[in-house]
């Protein structure tokens, strides 16, 4: 059976390379890498079926808002059969700084209205997240404001490093277990880039 993969983040064109939708560039990324069927619509979600390294995928977006990411999971586990607790979630994180990604099974969304609505909607919260630090905003800039623009070219440099680690470590995941692949990827932060308002001039 494929595993499922659920990339978080906002359709339309206006929402594309921002920091919410990191989720996304990493579904990208393990695209890049293997060979995946053309994307079709699978209710409220996008999705594309296919293998990276031997391990069958199957790539989703939900194509609601975030906030309502849990309509589109819900249709997908039972349409491919999967139970919640062996989905992986691909998701951005405030909480964490940008270049380090963490992975875990279940804990607080944090805030992240997309990883609530699946927790909400499969009434079950012990899936596995692959967690992409894009760092917190300037303390005087709102979150939503901030979650909703692009990377900085700064940040851009190193979120182009994260993103292949984030597609290693679903494949890590696939391959060896969450355990093993925590292990691995979470003893290994990397150093982010400074807060938009520790940017000189910014």
């Amino acid at each position: 059976m494929p595993t499922l993969v659920i990339g978080l983040g906002n359709h339309g064109g206006g929402y594309a390379n921002t920091r919410h939708n990191t989720g996304w560039m990493a579904l990208d990324e393990l695209q890049r890498r293997g060979r995946f069927a053309k994307e079709r619509k699978e209710g409220p979600a996008r999705v594309s079926e296919g293998s990276v390294d031997g391990f069958d995928l199957v790539l989703a977006r939900p194509q609601t808002y975030m906030n309502l990411s849990g309509r589109a999971a819900v249709h997908l586990v039972d349409r491919f059969g999967v139970a919640p607790a062996d989905i992986i979630v691909v998701h951005d994180d405030l909480d964490l700084p940008l270049g380090r990604i963490r992975l875990r099974r279940n804990g607080s969304p944090g805030g992240q209205k997309g990883v609530k609505s699946l927790a909400d909607s499969l009434r079950f919260k012990d899936f596995i997240r692959v967690r992409i630090g894009i760092g917190r905003p300037a303390e005087e800039e709102d979150p939503v404001d901030y979650v909703l623009r692009r990377f900085r070219p700064d940040e851009r440099e190193v979120l182009d490093d994260v993103l292949p680690r984030a597609a290693d470590a679903v494949i890590a995941i696939v391959r060896d277990g969450l355990d093993r692949a925590a292990s691995q990827f979470n003893s290994a932060p990397k150093q982010g880039v400074p807060a938009l308002g520790d940017v000189a001039g910014g």
